[in-house]
């Protein structure tokens, strides 16, 4: 699962601490771009060689290396949407959750953790988690599956009523 949880030891006072960390999926890693690429660049050379010597060349070129050009920008693009990180610090006292995108300032939201709740909502993705304090509702792991979202929310059920 694109998450995964860090239970500190307990410290001198017997505080438990809880760590979570919430990324999105990777479905292609970096070497399976590179193939991507490549498979991609040498598909669209094969129509081309039939035109060798011949003014089409020069025509269809510009149009074969746009193609390559935008499946490399688009995956670009994803690779830095993916960058995206989610870090829980969940202790008796205190929620601590940072929100850290590419190209933006991190995000942050501290509150005391005897009042929230993780809630599964209808919104703008199936099962949507958010957590409240009864002030403020955020969102927690908006990218991840709905499947992934209910076990996150169970986990963090089961943490919170430990910690209490």
């Amino acid at each position: 699962m694109p998450y995964e949880w860090q239970d500190a030891a307990p410290d001198d006072s017997g505080a438990v601490c809880f760590r979570l960390r919430v990324w999105p999926y990777r479905s292609l890693p970096v070497r399976g771009f590179v193939w991507f690429i490549g498979a991609t660049a040498a598909l669209l050379a094969l129509p081309l060689l039939a035109a060798l010597g011949t003014a089409v060349l020069w025509g269809l070129l510009p149009f074969a290396a746009l193609v390559v050009w935008g499946m490399w920008y688009a995956l670009q693009r994803s690779y830095r949407s993916g960058e995206t990180v989610e870090e829980l610090t969940l202790d008796r006292q205190t929620l601590w959750l940072q929100r850290h995108d590419a190209g933006r300032p991190v995000r942050q939201w501290k509150t005391n953790s005897y009042w929230v709740r993780p809630a599964l909502r209808k919104g703008p993705v199936e099962d949507y988690l958010t957590l409240t304090d009864g002030q403020r509702e955020i969102e927690l792991g908006a990218f991840l599956t709905p499947e992934e979202r209910r076990a996150l929310c169970t986990d963090l059920q089961n943490r919170l009523a430990r910690l209490r």
